[in-house]
């Protein structure tokens, strides 16, 4: 029968496809880490079509005429993911050189640096991160949902991202940009645009505000923090009828509530209001930590960045030495309480106080800190996965599910770091990297600071 033009449209109407099914790919190595399981399976195979996963196991058959990447004595995983991260900036530089900086730099300028730190990222083996904050002091610009849109419609590499947009605060607190210069510099003080609110009213308005702006997830501060000079790392900065109005206007517009809080106060408060997230929670008490227990909230601890701050500790000004030193001290053992209580923990590291590229270093931190190395695992997989809400996409190598694949040589159940030494990375079926990073994602830092506001 002769298909004319017209006839050609009805079918594609109809959705009966015209061109050839997509190849299976059929990933193989010595064994399987499936994101949900107490151990690895052994003999693994990923089948993969188009961006879906087929199937997943030990010792699957192959299909005939599959394309087949054999890698070896190596673990395969689902895509990592980071819960707390800033891909639009780079905190890791000296902090009085950065703050200079901060004057003078174009925000399309930085925006072209993200695409770096998003390629080193997903190159790392994080094909999935939660943006938690893209701020540029006198600047409206909202480059994280830029950043978003782009990866999303294949313009560059990066991982897939949930993003924050500004961030709530208060005025004068850690999220205030304009913090630690002097009055008026930058023409006005920062409001509701900026993501700097004073009551529940404002706090609602500023949360719509995000939304409207494209925030899947909404951050706020609701304590002092290490790199902000204008504060007490452990004060809290929201009342707590400011914290109900915040989770109240968010959960309506079904949104995630994430907050920045290194102090014991502001984190009960916060658990108390129902965020879904404490990010840090350094000075978190064994009682607060049960309070999160009954609630089922969640603890971001991110690490990786008081490890790094303590390594560079001249880096920064006195006062943030002093902050950075008593909250290392306390996180270390509220960590270790946490994990013995079962406390629910997602994987974040504050990519940016760091270099970026550099997240599994994480792993190792949690591992040494009392961790089993599968629930670390775990925890950059389907934790993560439940926390974002998006568990039903990705998380666990399952059929059905988006094909985010990672391998890593050996066993990291056995030596943890060899998630810092990811080799193959697959992200909805189509392949970023298999053997050496490209140019780009060695780049792991500009050699520039960048000139954000604070976020640890």
């Amino acid at each position: 029968m002769k298909i004319t033009s017209r006839v050609l449209v009805t079918l594609l109407s109809l959705g009966i496809a015209t061109q050839a099914v997509d190849q299976l790919i059929v990933l193989k190595a010595a064994r399987l880490f499936d994101g949900k399981s107490n151990a690895l399976l052994q003999n693994a195979v990923v089948i993969v079509q188009g961006d879906k996963i087929v199937d997943a196991g030990s010792n699957l058959p192959i299909p005939s005429a599959a394309q087949v990447i054999d890698l070896g004595d190596a673990t395969l995983a689902p895509g990592f993911m980071d819960a707390h991260t800033h891909l639009t900036a780079d905190f890791s530089g000296n902090y009085n050189e950065r703050r200079l900086q901060q004057l003078d730099l174009n925000v399309s300028e930085q925006a072209i640096r993200a695409t770096a730190f998003a390629r080193a990222t997903v190159e790392a083996g994080f094909t999935t991160v939660r943006d938690m904050g893209s701020r540029f002091v006198a600047s409206h610009e909202f480059v994280d949902v830029a950043l978003r849109n782009s990866i999303n419609k294949g313009v560059i590499v990066g991982p897939r991202m949930l993003v924050a947009t500004k961030g709530i605060g208060a005025t004068g607190g850690h999220f205030d940009p304009t913090g630690g210069f002097r009055d008026f510099l930058f023409g006005r003080e920062p409001d509701y645009t900026d993501g700097i609110a004073n009551s529940p009213d404002e706090i609602r308005k500023t949360v719509r505000f995000e939304v409207k702006n494209g925030a899947d997830v909404i951050k706020a501060a609701v304590s002092g923090g290490v790199l902000s000079l204008g504060d007490e790392v452990d004060t809290p900065q929201l009342t707590p009828a400011e914290m109900t109005a915040l989770v109240d206007e968010s959960h309506r517009l079904r949104k995630r509530v994430a907050v920045h809080c290194h102090g014991d106060q502001a984190a009960r408060e916060a658990i108390e209001a129902g965020v879904d997230s404490i990010e840090h929670g350094s000075f978190m008490k064994p009682e607060t930590l049960t309070m999160m227990k009954k609630k089922g909230t969640f603890l971001t601890p991110t690490l990786m960045a008081s490890e790094w701050i303590m390594s560079k500790l001249d880096n920064y000004p006195p006062a943030l030495q002093a902050k950075a030193k008593a909250a290392t001290a306390a996180r270390s053992e509220m960590f270790r309480n946490a994990v013995k209580m079962g406390i629910k923990i997602s994987f974040g590291t504050d990519a940016a106080v760091y270099p970026h590229g550099q997240n599994a270093k994480e792993f190792k931190l949690m591992v040494d800190l009392g961790m089993s190395a599968i629930d670390a695992l775990k925890s950059a997989t389907s934790n993560d996965a439940e926390l974002l809400g998006i568990g039903q996409k990705v998380g666990t190598l399952e059929k059905g599910k988006l094909a985010d694949v990672i391998a890593m040589p050996g066993d990291p159940t056995s030596d943890i770091t060899a998630t810092e030494r990811v080799y193959f990375v697959m992200k909805e079926g189509k392949i970023i990297r298999q053997g050496p990073r490209t140019p780009q994602g060695t780049a792991e830092s500009t050699t520039s600071p960048d000139v954000s506001d604070p976020v640890d």
